[in-house]
Parts: C-alpha cells; sequence; structure tokens
C-alpha cells in the first residue's frame, strides 16, 4: 500500500461511515468479476447433462447471482444503493470446474465491482449448495475482480486476465 495512502472510509477518529458522493456526477461504469466452483467429475458431467438431482444448477446460479448483485447495500454496510442497470452471468463448464463470470453495469456515482463481485459468490454458492449432496468436497476458489472502467480512476485489467475479460465483458 502506497505510504500517502488513506482510507475513505474512515473519519478523523478512525470511526467508519460511508462517503458521501452526492456531488459526483454519475458516470457508466462497469465491472466484471470471476471465479471458479471446482467439484468432481461425476458432478460436472451430472452439470453438463442436467441430470443433477435438485435441478437446472446452472439457471438456478445464473439467477441467485443476478440477484445478489441487486443487493449489495443489504450485504455490505458502507456500500451505496445504486442503480444496477445491468447483470450478466457467464458459467462455463470446465474439466475439473465451473467457471464463473459476472458483469455489472450502471450509470451512476460509484462502482460495481462489489456487485460483480457478489454476483459471483452468490452464483458459486449456488452451485455448491445445488451439488453438495452429491459432492461434499465441492469448493469455491479465486473469487476476484478482473476488471473495471468509468468513474474518476478510469479503466483496470487485472494483469494475465485480459483474454477473460475480453470473453465477460
Amino acid at each position: 500500500m502506497k505510504k500517502d495512502m488513506k482510507f475513505t472510509h474512515l473519519n478523523a477518529a478512525g470511526s467508519a461511515y460511508m462517503v458521501d458522493v452526492t456531488e459526483k456526477t454519475p458516470t457508466v461504469r462497469q465491472a466484471t468479476a470471476a471465479g471458479c466452483v471446482y467439484a468432481s467429475p461425476s458432478v460436472l458431467r451430472a452439470l453438463a447433462d442436467g441430470t443433477v438431482p435438485k435441478g437446472d444448477v446452472l439457471a438456478v446460479a445464473r439467477i441467485a447471482g443476478i440477484a445478489a448483485a441487486k443487493r449489495v447495500p443489504d450485504l455490505l454496510p458502507l456500500a451505496h444503493t445504486i442503480g444496477v442497470h445491468g447483470a450478466a452471468i457467464e458459467l462455463e463448464l470446465r474439466d475439473d470446474h465451473v467457471e464463473i463470470l459476472a458483469t455489472v453495469r450502471t450509470a451512476d456515482r460509484t462502482g460495481v465491482e462489489m456487485e460483480a463481485l457478489t454476483a459471483v459468490s452468490v452464483a458459486a454458492l449456488a452451485i455448491v449448495d445445488m451439488v453438495k449432496g452429491v459432492d461434499r468436497s465441492a469448493r469455491i476458489d479465486n473469487c476476484r475482480i478482473i476488471a473495471k472502467s468509468g468513474g474518476r480512476s478510469g479503466t483496470w485489467v487485472r494483469p494475465g486476465e485480459e483474454d477473460l475479460v475480453a470473453r465477460g465483458g
């Protein structure tokens, strides 16, 4: 961390507070997050052919992720209530995991990184919840922000994730 960096959610006394963004101009903003759910080969086959006993896992995960993106202020006490104007959840079956990409868009006063990250996390939780009866070893891994654009700080892409960002954004 930079020496001159200060935490914006702490006042002079060191108490947490919600940053006032009233005077900020709304701008178009986007964030993409990614994560994985690792599961057994038999679960991945069941996901591919739609035979998981609890139903259509990928459809439920997609809807759970979208719903979660809209609930961030209920979960994170210092998050601003913003308009989530777009949310897309992509799920791709790989050899040993499900790859999750969430892209969230807004035209508001603050970014949507937490909304994208929450969407990935809850989509992953939905997958684990629906497969845990047949694979107790299923696990969530590597949830991270991979890109953001808009706002004062502009565009940022996690080094090495350019190809993944191109697919999700």
